[in-house]
């Protein structure tokens, strides 16, 4: 629940922020950034501080090493939040956070078993993903845009 609140607090806080005159924060796509930069970087970091055993039990027990599997991804959501931040790299980070989201949704199938509370089950745990999922690909194909650049648009 809590990166989802990060997500939508942060992407809303930026909107706000452009609609009182900071131009750059005026477009969806790029609170967006903002928004899963936030989260990315709090998922990311629970791999390392204060949720690794849990996010460690996780793994299905198909996969192998998995402490190894929660320090590789946190390392990815970690670096593809900073790079999320800066426009050259925003397209590719915006595709690695996608791919690991879809990734790492196997884990949440398996986490949804031994769910505690309602929003730990697997229907809002897919709901979740689709929220994240839909984030990452409108900043990625606004990114995939912005590298075309204009000769790509169409003329009258």
């Amino acid at each position: 629940m809590e990166p989802l609140i990060a997500l939508v607090g942060t992407t809303c806080l930026a909107l706000i922020v452009g609609a009182c005159g900071v131009h750059g924060l005026r477009r969806l796509p790029v609170a967006l950034r903002g928004g899963l930069a936030v989260m990315f970087l709090l998922t990311g970091g629970a791999h390392f501080i204060g949720m690794r055993d849990e996010l460690v039990a996780m793994v299905p027990p198909a996969l192998p090493a998995p402490g190894l599997l929660v320090t590789v991804t946190g390392v990815a959501e970690i670096a593809g939040a900073l790079a999320l931040l800066w426009r050259r790299t925003t397209a590719p980070a915006a595709g690695l956070l996608t791919f690991l989201l879809i990734a790492m949704f196997p884990a949440n199938v398996y986490a949804a078993d031994t769910a505690e509370t309602w929003w730990d089950e697997l229907i809002p745990r897919t709901l979740t993903q689709l929220v994240f999922l839909a984030a990452t690909a409108t900043v990625l194909v606004d990114g995939i845009r912005a590298l075309r650049g204009p000769s790509d648009q169409l003329t009258d």
